[in-house]
């Protein structure tokens, strides 16, 4: 009788615990439904090749945090379009609310967003621009205008050499250009190109690529100085990164830059370093790309959430910053540019 009576406490012991356990299980959906209030982006960011893509990165986590009422999938991709691609497909099958891409090059790009597209993603390009046959394939694009700002970075530089009396000297360029096949390597190295075909007097000597990074900036300047040496008149670097590399290169080989120097150093980018070379004069001129797309892609996504439309393309606004005030203004396509001089207050005014 003992036995009998033992063996059914313990079923229903058992059966307690169980129930138990039912009751947990039941308290999760309710977990979840609350996490899910949180809208869900996948963001796959080309790497951390300069100080510009760390501002870019940063904007990006600050804006779509758990307290702005986001969850942020960051994938890095170390400057690899595979990486991105496989980044896409893994957003994809996590069923995120968005994708948002900061494309590594242009092309390459129809499959893996007609998959996005397939399974109801928007996708929105930040930065650099995707080329795509259908451009159904994203929703929308925010970012720099980069051949405009090569046209400024030229229009700069026919102001300067006639401002110092030498607008119709000899002028031999060299570019050291950004990643091949990146928007803003397209568009800036454009922008010079066009300068150079508007200028009889301005010579190119030589187009190479940085890859956008201080040491390949190095690298390549070295290997220029070696090529032409005391011919070079400007140093065209497609971003700061690659005008440190590149200034470093020149003060070692025993050159001065600066515009009472053997050579100047034009720049893109003016991140916080940037303007700091600028205020000392080692890099002349630097045409702004402003990074802080976060609360830029924020606005698109509210909007879509809201059931609006959006812009299918948005540039933003961005200005030049000279070393000196021997240029106020430029003119490109018809229209003026002012020129702002550097100093310490317009450093401390910038936020990346």
């Amino acid at each position: 009788m003992l036995k009998r009576f033992t063996a059914v406490l313990m079923i229903f012991c058992l059966v307690f615990v169980l129930a138990a356990c039912g009751d947990k299980k039941e308290a999760t959906p309710s977990d979840s439904s609350s996490a899910k209030e949180l809208i869900t982006v996948g963001f796959s960011q080309v790497g951390a090749e300069s100080d510009w893509r760390t501002a870019n990165t940063e904007s990006m986590k600050s804006t779509f945090s758990e307290a702005n009422g986001f969850e942020l999938i960051f994938d890095d991709a170390q400057q690899k379009q595979d990486n991105q691609i496989a980044a896409i497909r893994n957003f994809i099958q996590q069923e995120v609310d968005y994708i948002v891409l900061a494309p590594v090059t242009e092309t390459g790009w129809d499959t893996v967003l007609q998959e996005a597209k397939d399974a109801g993603i928007p996708v929105i390009i930040v930065d650099r621009m995707v080329d795509v046959s259908d451009d159904s394939l994203y929703t929308a694009w925010v970012g720099s205008n980069f051949e405009l700002e090569g046209k400024k970075a030229a229009g700069w530089l026919d102001a300067y050499l006639k401002a110092a009396g030498k607008g119709e000297e000899e002028v031999n360029i060299v570019d050291i250009q950004g990643t091949i096949g990146a928007s803003a390597q397209i568009g800036r190295t454009a922008g010079l190109e066009a300068g150079v075909a508007a200028h009889s007097n301005w010579k190119l000597l030589a187009k190479v690529s940085g890859e956008f990074t201080q040491a390949k900036g190095q690298e390549v300047m070295e290997s220029l100085l070696k090529q032409y040496g005391d011919q070079i008149d400007v140093v065209y670097c497609e971003n700061d990164n690659e005008a440190f590399g590149a200034i470093d290169a020149i003060e070692a080989a025993g050159y001065k830059v600066g515009s009472d120097g053997d050579m100047i150093v034009m720049s893109f980018d003016s991140t916080n370093a940037g303007m700091t070379d600028t205020l000392s004069g080692k890099i002349t001129v630097n045409t702004e790309c402003n990074p802080l797309h976060g609360p830029r892609v924020q606005e698109i996504i509210d909007t879509l959430q809201k059931g609006g439309t959006v812009d299918k393309q948005k540039f933003v606004d961005e200005g030049i910053f000279s070393y000196d005030n021997s240029v106020t203004s430029i003119k490109v396509d018809g229209t003026d540019y002012p020129v702002t001089q550097v100093t310490d207050e317009v450093i401390k005014a910038r936020s990346y």
